[in-house]
């Protein structure tokens, strides 16, 4: 009997598993850890939500199976909301489906769509799922870059022109995560046009839409006209409604794809908890103050972030969207690499944060940062990092602001 089996053997080690461990041992011992590592929100949801999630859940009826690709009123929340936001048009009988959060349907949808040896472009640096989901379902993964410039599309031409067999699928994430980079409309004109020229399928991650900093939205590939006839787009509700252990999210979009992932789902899953569904409902069509506040709050604790750790003698760049900063090692300490200064971060500072090298290759020399503690939390960490670069002989400033 062996115990080789063919997708885990495809699985390298998980890198920031190895932090998240210390952490948890440390935590353990007691010691007081600032964790900056898991973009776990810290915020509850609107009462309201809260309110129609137990409202509910108290019917005797509302506890049987619920609609794996989601119940109507949800689907055309998503859809309403679409239309609000962006302006498109969605069919939410056809080009909506309800996932168990963004995660899930990435993952599903690569294996709805993928044959053993496709080529997948993804983004590297990326969140796992992204090249991980694709991985799994038998595809070759072929990097391309996250940075939005000419370089991308040089990236898109050359694996068009080089890699047997032609690439079938692009993945993509802006605002990214862990860049926290971003694109305009001009950006997915372009993107659009590719996929058409090539016949490839275009995926677009589109978690963190609503956290944006600056007073600069972010937009949907789904604003490109005719991009419906390539692309499929992917939200969630963990971010925006800090929802994120509900496991809300969507796919909508390309009509083909849309049926695919609901294929497939149909038969590993009976859908989200109905009376979840039902507040997911209340929380779309309700007051949308949350959205607002949690996006200054945000862009609150970046300016904290920043301007703290820079006076603790680590510049950060502030990122325009999303909940992390993307933060280059400090040079004095570069040869350590992320891992390594992670796990320092750690031990001597307290303060955990996740190693870029975790989200491919090309991640290597940044930590990303969540903005998941309060300003009170952030000046602190800010405190003990200056304390270990010191330590560690790097020059600081005289004082961090506390």
């Amino acid at each position: 009997m062996s115990e080789e089996f063919y997708r885990i053997k495809r699985l390298p080690p998980y890198v920031i598993a190895e932090v998240n461990a210390m952490r948890a041992a440390a935590r353990a011992r007691g010691d007081d850890i600032i964790d900056l590592g898991m973009g776990n929100p810290d915020l509850p949801p609107p009462p309201h939500v809260i309110a129609k999630l137990a409202e509910v859940a108290a019917k005797p009826d509302a506890h049987g199976y619920s609609a794996s690709k989601g119940i109507p009123g949800l689907r055309k929340a998503q859809a309403a909301y679409y239309g609000r936001r962006f302006g498109v048009d969605l069919d939410p009988e056809n080009e909506v489906v309800v996932t168990l959060g963004s995660k899930e349907g990435l993952a599903n949808l690569a294996q709805a769509i993928t044959a053993p040896g496709d080529v997948v472009l993804a983004p590297n640096p990326s969140y796992p799922i992204h090249t991980f989901g694709f991985i799994i379902a038998g595809a070759t993964i072929r990097s391309v870059p996250t940075t939005p410039d000419e370089a991308y599309f040089d990236a898109l031409e050359r694996a068009v022109r080089f890699t047997v067999p032609r690439p079938s699928v692009l993945v993509m994430g802006y605002p990214s995560n862990p860049t926290a980079e971003t694109v305009d409309l001009a950006f997915y004109e372009r993107v659009v046009a590719f996929a058409k020229k090539h016949n490839i399928w275009v995926l677009s991650d589109l978690a963190y839409s609503e956290i944006y900093f600056d007073g600069c939205p972010t937009p949907s590939i789904l604003q490109v006209p005719g991009a419906k006839d390539v692309a499929i787009e992917f939200t969630s509700m963990s971010k925006t409604y800090s929802m994120a252990g509900w496991r809300i999210g969507f796919a909508v979009g390309n009509r083909t794809l849309i049926g695919a992932l609901t294929r497939v789902k149909s038969y590993l899953d009976y859908g989200a908890f109905t009376p979840i569904q039902a507040a997911a409902v209340a929380a779309l069509n309700g007051p949308q103050d949350i959205v607002a506040a949690n996006r200054a709050l945000y862009h609150r604790r970046r300016d904290v972030l920043v301007e703290s750790f820079g006076r603790a003698g680590w510049e950060i760049p502030a990122p325009r969207a999303s909940m992390f900063c993307w933060a280059p090692l400090p040079p004095a300490l570069a040869h350590l690499g992320s891992l390594e200064f992670s796990k320092q971060l750690l031990t001597h500072a307290g303060v955990a944060v996740a190693p870029g090298v975790g989200y491919g290759e090309d991640g290597e020399g940044f930590v990303r940062i969540a903005m998941v503690e309060n300003e009170q939390r952030l000046r602190q960490a800010a405190r003990n990092v200056r304390k270990y670069l010191q330590s560690m002989g790097v020059n600081t400033p005289a004082k961090v602001a506390g």
